[in-house]
């Protein structure tokens, strides 16, 4: 059968971006039906997988941190990148190469046949297959959007973690925390364990479980963490791991992040069991950029991809636990199904200035109405509206003074913008 082959890696993204009418299409049949003509049967590894409104990406990078640590072969999936596409995939902690990837690529498009995949199943696809080709041991994978309906669910998950629920993606995902909890809960499977690190849960997310018997423990009532002098402990199904260090990945939230990530692995501890030195080593060495993540300097730079309410409160719980003697300058850019107004108020009080800046793409929302969105939530910053995330980061640079800090959020593609300048 014919198929389409490029010969660079920017190519075939380009083609695969056009190859499905619609950016996101949630549904699991055609990317099902595509994986089975990949590799017939169950998959040859154990599979965790991550979903949440926040947080995912911390505990994708924790989990495969501690457990390369333990000595396993370990892929990771992730979404969406920074810089190179190849950060989404990860083998034994290296990021995938192009021939690699672009083999892969070739692989999905000859079973395809007619069917078509949306960008982000093309590469879900491709993770799998290479995660299959590499012999991996454990699967990490972060899902795209939602749960029930994301590539990523057409495996059967032996761990299910859920972050948190936070209003997101409403017009895939629904209004309200009820519905995006019933979304995200769609990723746990009958009689094998989920995680929940969401201290409030809907409670759509325990009837999910309960409707088709999942085997859930929740932070707050079957494990926990508390502080301990140096660090913290876990305790939680009548075990405990004391002397634990902080992660490396700066914020509060980082702990609980963590404190779920640990159950999971109690979870699966029978078949790989991790002890406290490669739990230490993990949790000291792990690494994720754009996360809270400070360039210092006279004037700090902080990268954040904080891009929805949930997400903005805790940058702001993080912002306010980091003293600044001077303003926080705000360069912020969004795409349009994002609720900047909701984005801008949990940050009301930690920003000082703003600097407003339209993205590019179908899904960028443009300069003006994201003014006009920050202006409804009635802050107390100065307001600046720019052409693009260049113009505003430079003006951001010029305005601010030593011991004042420039804060850049609001999307993967803003932040990216700054780290090709500056890291």
């Amino acid at each position: 059968m014919d198929f389409m082959s490029f010969d660079t890696l920017d190519e075939w993204l380009r083609w695969q971006e056009s190859l499905h009418p619609k950016q996101i299409e949630l549904g699991l049949e055609r990317v099902a039906q595509v994986w089975t003509r990949l590799h017939p049967g169950s998959a040859p590894f154990t599979v965790i997988t991550v979903a949440g409104t926040n947080g995912k990406g911390s505990c994708v990078m924790m989990l495969e941190s501690i457990l390369r640590a333990a000595g396993y072969r370990v892929g990771a999936y992730t979404s969406p990148h920074l810089l190179r596409y190849n950060e989404r995939i990860r083998i034994d902690g290296r990021e995938i190469d192009d021939a690699s990837l672009m083999q892969s690529f070739e692989r999905v498009e000859a079973a395809r046949g007619s069917t078509t995949l949306t960008y982000f199943e093309f590469g879900t696809l491709a993770a799998l297959d290479l995660f299959h080709s590499a012999r991996i041991e454990i699967a990490v994978l972060e899902v795209g959007l939602g749960g029930r309906l994301d590539a990523v669910n057409i495996i059967d998950a032996d761990v299910a973690l859920l972050t948190s629920v936070g209003i997101d993606h409403v017009e895939w995902l629904g209004p309200d925390r009820e519905h995006i909890g019933w979304e995200k809960a769609g990723v746990f499977r009958r009689d094998r364990a989920a995680v929940c690190a969401d201290r409030e849960p809907p409670d759509s997310v325990r009837r999910y479980a309960a409707e088709i018997g999942a085997q859930l423990r929740c932070i707050g009532a079957d494990f926990d963490f508390v502080d301990s002098p140096g660090g913290w402990q876990w305790q939680g199904f009548g075990r405990r791991r004391a002397g634990l260090p902080y992660p490396a990945l700066r914020g509060a939230i980082q702990t609980q992040n963590a404190s779920a990530v640990v159950a999971v692995l109690e979870l699966l501890s029978e078949r790989f069991p991790v002890d406290q030195d490669a739990l230490r080593r993990g949790l000291q060495e792990v690494q994720l950029p754009a996360r809270f993540q400070i360039l210092p300097g006279a004037v700090d730079w902080i990268l954040d991809v904080a891009h929805n309410p949930h997400g903005a409160r805790v940058l702001a719980a993080n912002l306010a636990a980091r003293a600044c003697a001077g303003r926080t300058h705000a360069v912020i850019g969004m795409l349009r199904d994002k609720d900047a107004s909701g984005v801008a108020a949990a940050l009301d009080e930690c920003v000082q200035v703003w600097y407003v800046a339209g993205l590019p793409g179908p899904r960028g929302l443009d300069a003006d109405t994201l003014t006009q969105r920050l202006r409804a939530a009635q802050m107390h910053g100065e307001v600046h509206q720019y052409v693009d995330i260049a113009a505003a980061c430079a003006a951001a640079a010029k305005a601010a003074q030593p011991g004042d800090r420039v804060l850049v959020l609001g999307s993967f593609v803003t932040v990216a913008e700054v780290m090709r300048q500056r890291v």
